[in-house]
């Protein structure tokens, strides 16, 4: 059955705070193959005008999984199959880097619903603040449920 397009609009609650570490920066960094100085090395990132170590700019996904596709995952509202759930594509617009210390909250909106040829496509924007209210970033995701197979 396809998703309801009434889920348009939709936002979910703030998520619980993430606390970013610098060995989780270090570990995705090392997931990636980037070894940029930056992301491992405090004082690399402090010359160049940082708090702290920085995180490679997908490492946003993190939320996004972690929060995001739970959000709608666990919706049985939505009722979004997760059995057939893809992910289409994803871009990021950073306001600043991630740093070790942030403690971030991630806010999901329904920005779209599609459906063509069985297939339906969800449009997420992710609002990824720190418990403050800085935004840092804000990640803007495709997922795709597949058709049910006949």
């Amino acid at each position: 059955m396809p998703l309801d397009p009434a889920f348009v609009g939709h936002a979910y609650p703030r998520s619980e705070v993430y606390e970013v570490g610098r060995a989780k920066i270090r570990e995705f960094a090392e997931a990636i193959g980037d070894d940029h100085p930056m992301y491992r090395d405090p004082a690399a990132a402090q010359a160049a005008g940082h708090p702290d170590v920085i995180a490679p700019p997908t490492f946003a996904v993190i939320l996004f999984g972690r929060y995001s596709v739970e959000d709608i995952a666990n919706d049985p509202k939505l009722g979004a199959d997760y059995d057939r759930l893809v992910h289409g594509d994803m871009k990021f617009d950073y306001a600043r880097p991630v740093h070790a210390g942030d403690r971030l909250t991630v806010t999901t909106h329904i920005v779209e619903i599609d459906s063509r040829m069985g297939n339906d496509f969800l449009m997420l924007r992710a609002e990824i603040d720190t418990e403050d209210g800085e935004r840092v970033v804000t990640a803007h995701s495709q997922l795709v449920i597949r058709a049910e197979e006949s």
